[in-house]
């Protein structure tokens, strides 16, 4: 078979070899040895070879049992990404290999090295073996009796990965898109620090929905389907997002806390030198061994259904001694973290982020204080934080909760199936249903307050985004979102829910999680273009792109479950086509957002490039100016009423003993507002206010403008976008003059216009 002359392998491989580093010698391995045939008469728990093409020589170091005595020949066939590159035979007494002229039976536990090979005996490995990364290659040997009774029969046949040390599991991969989150998310806090709010909620929405497709590219990996090397390897490069990360002495007291609390910690790692470790990828046999490897899969299904049944909680073993990983167990191999530590690193990193975050946002508050006392700082600077910062933490804390509850799940649902140990379950009892049940209440919450708002403005954004309260501690909810979806929060986590249950209880069948996450893509990929949830049009779209890869992604992992008996070559290339259109699309969104989160850092008004949502939310949020202001005067009307505190409006009690009274001041033409002692407060209240505002005036139609050049950002809408601020609820009143009017304001037909949606109709 005579490959086409354009290769795009080729052309892969040589730009790989420009941007992965390059070794010092090029060299082809295998550390694992594998039987591919039932009743193998030579078997290894301990294989590592060396290729060095620069001395032709090959370094072997095993501990093998054989049962084979007599003169054999060795028929050796090497397969690349499933197509038969070579295969040759040879005769190991040609070939004056000692030990293997005759063959003997016993145990060979001497290293060796076979070599020097002539010059133009290996010129068939072409070239690209050496550079290509996650070489897919593997080499499979055949052993023929040449003499004896079973002269001409096939008596063992093994199997081994060729590896050239060229990987895309790259540590600075995982950190540059690891800083480009931080510092996107970084960058969303201080732009709404600022006041913008629209640009920030761009920022988040955008950065946080990356940070949901790594995890989506992290729980490919985490799949017990057979991937090829290149995917298996891709998908490490996103396993931070689960918090699967080595630290050496973490892990250390992580095998501490196992073992004092009743489990048996693997140590996998520290048997590596007699021990091999088959990393299960994509199975490509033969048609003449079929059968035999059908009869292996038989009756490794039942080792593996003996060793469920007595609880095993380590590597599963083979038959002829080395261990096999797969799924979740393989990304902990491959991270160098022991298994019975894998749900316990995730949950420490998140407990870990907890704390962070709240050291980071206590030192936040105390240098913004410590500024403005020192007088570095403008007196308004970071208003809206400083009055509620501790509803900012809640919200923060919340946010936190919700982009980990994906790794929780499925490593909480993970180790009910291993029990490394009682305290690791009750922490896995204890991390699920705390975080299930608080996301939970918060979804619950988010709803009845947008069903208030509808009932009593008629418009479900008026106390979601007015309420700085319910916008700081609960926003994380529904801020992505246009506020006529503000249920989508719900689909959002079944959906991660039960996602990741497929992914952790079924482990054992790598079919069942294919098929799973096909539904479960196609599924949310329907609904985020017919709905169309999130805020404008470019965040729907942005949105829609990664459900669109996820699907694509969904099919691919199918087809490496080989359910359909596809060639080798063809499950080879879909592998690398995974990579390189993730890669590529990767690497669009980064570029995206590293060049959206420059542009709003250095803009003076970064909310004008953006077009305002249609739900009319920035015209419900608070205007940082006058939050001093509205604190004051909800203070005041508080003491008009006697009742001694404001109106939350996140409050269901608050709402139904007062549904109008959503200003914290009486409704017009109710008894409080003709008692005689509240006139003389309310007076007061006009009073203040009047003193309050005095740098500020009230435009016709109850809209607020400030008189200090370039006020307007925050206290309007931008002039080019055309539209104008609403009132905030909470100093809104009825027509008793609570607030001071404008001089001769117009007067539209009918009620007075800035009572309308608030309430009174």
């Amino acid at each position: 078979m005579r490959l086409p002359s354009f290769n795009p392998l080729f052309v892969i491989s040589t730009l790989a070899s420009l941007i992965l580093p390059v070794a010092a010698e090029s060299v082809l391995r295998s550390s694992s040895l594998a039987a591919c045939q039932a009743n193998s008469g030579f078997t290894a728990s301990l294989f590592d070879v060396v290729f060095t093409p620069n001395n032709r020589t090959v370094a072997i170091n095993l501990m093998a049992t054989s049962s084979i005595e007599g003169y054999v020949l060795f028929d050796i066939t090497i397969l690349a990404y499933g197509y038969k590159a070579i295969q040759t035979t040879v005769d190991p007494c040609e070939a004056k290999i000692m030990g293997l002229c005759p063959m003997v039976s016993g145990k060979m536990t001497n290293p060796f090295i076979l070599g020097p090979f002539e010059p133009g005996a290996l010129d068939a490995i072409p070239g690209i073996a050496y550079t290509f990364p996650d070489l897919d290659a593997t080499v499979r040997v055949y052993i023929n009796m040449t003499s004896g009774e079973q002269k001409g029969e096939t008596i063992a046949c093994l199997e081994a990965d060729v590896s050239n040390g060229k990987t895309v599991d790259l540590i600075g991969v995982k950190w540059a898109a690891a800083a480009v989150i931080l510092v996107a998310i970084i960058a969303s806090a201080i732009v709404a620090g600022l006041g913008f709010t629209n640009a920030a909620s761009h920022i988040a929405a955008n950065t946080l929905a990356l940070l949901a497709y790594f995890q989506s590219q992290a729980m490919i990996g985490l799949c017990s389907v057979p991937l090829p090397p290149v995917v298996q390897s891709w998908t490490q490069d996103f396993q931070w997002t689960m918090g699967i990360i080595r630290v050496g002495f973490i892990q250390t007291i992580l095998t501490w806390y196992q073992r004092s609390t009743g489990g048996t910690a693997s140590v996998i790692f520290d048997t590596l030198s007699i021990v091999s470790v088959q990393v299960e990828k994509v199975k490509r046999s033969l048609p003449m061994l079929e059968p035999a490897v059908k009869a292996i899969q038989k009756r490794a299904a039942d080792v593996v259904q003996h060793a469920s049944t007595l609880g095993k909680r380590s590597y599963e073993k083979t038959e002829w001694g080395s261990y096999i990983v797969y799924g979740i167990q393989r990304v902990a191999f491959r991270a160098r973290i022991e298994t019975t530590n894998l749900f316990l690193t995730g949950i420490t990193f998140f407990y870990i982020l907890c704390v962070v975050l709240v050291v980071l946002v206590l030192l936040f508050k105390v240098g913004v204080e410590l500024a403005i006392k020192l007088k570095v700082s403008k007196g308004e600077s970071f208003s809206e934080f400083r009055n509620g910062w501790l509803t900012t933490l809640k919200g923060i804390l919340f946010r936190l909760t919700l982009v980990c509850f994906p790794p929780v799940v499925i490593l909480c649902l993970w180790e009910f199936t291993q029990v490394d140990s009682p305290g690791a379950v009750v922490l896995a009892v204890f991390f699920l249903f705390t975080m299930l049940g608080a996301l939970s209440y918060a979804a619950y919450k988010i709803i009845r307050i947008a069903r208030r708002s509808v009932t009593l403005h008629r418009n479900p954004a008026y106390i979601l985004f007015s309420d700085p309260r319910a916008l700081n501690k609960w926003g994380f909810l529904y801020v992505q979102y246009r506020a006529s979806a503000y249920y989508f929060i719900v689909p959002t986590l079944v959906y991660i829910l039960v996602k990741g249950m497929f992914i952790a209880l079924a482990q054992r069948s790598g079919v069942v999680q294919a098929v799973a996450l096909i539904i479960i893509e196609a599924a949310a990929l329907i609904t985020v273009s017919v709905i169309r949830p999130f805020m404008d049009k470019s965040t729907n779209s942005f949105n829609i792109a990664i459900c669109s890869i996820n699907f694509v992604n969904a099919i691919f992992l199918f087809v490496f479950t080989d359910v359909f008996g596809l060639p080798g070559l063809v499950i080879g290339v879909v592998g690398v086509v995974l990579w390189i259109a993730n890669a590529a699309f990767s690497l669009i969104l980064l570029l995206m957002l590293i060049i959206t989160t420059g542009i709003i850092l250095f803009h003076n008004n970064p909310d004008t490039r953006y077009q305002f949502m249609n739900d009319d939310r920035t015209s419900f949020i608070k205007s940082q100016t006058h939050i001093a202001t509205t604190s004051e005067l909800d203070a005041l009307a508080a003491t008009a009423r006697g009742t001694g505190k404001t109106v939350d409006l996140d409050d269901d009690e608050s709402a139904r003993s007062s549904p109008a009274n959503v200003g914290g001041l009486p409704r017009p033409g109710t008894a409080g507002s003709n008692a005689s002692p509240n006139r003389y407060s309310l007076k007061s209240v006009r009073d203040s206010a009047r003193n309050s505002v005095r740098s500020s005036m009230i435009a016709p139609g109850g809209v607020y403008m400030s008189e200090k050049p370039g006020g307007q950002g925050h206290h309007l809408r931008n002039q080019a976008s055309g539209s104008v601020r609403a009132p905030s609820p909470l100093t809104a009143s009825g027509s008793d003059g609570s607030l001071p009017k404008p001089s001769s304001p117009p007067k539209p037909h009918g009620r007075n216009q800035w009572q309308r949606g608030a309430g009174y109709d």
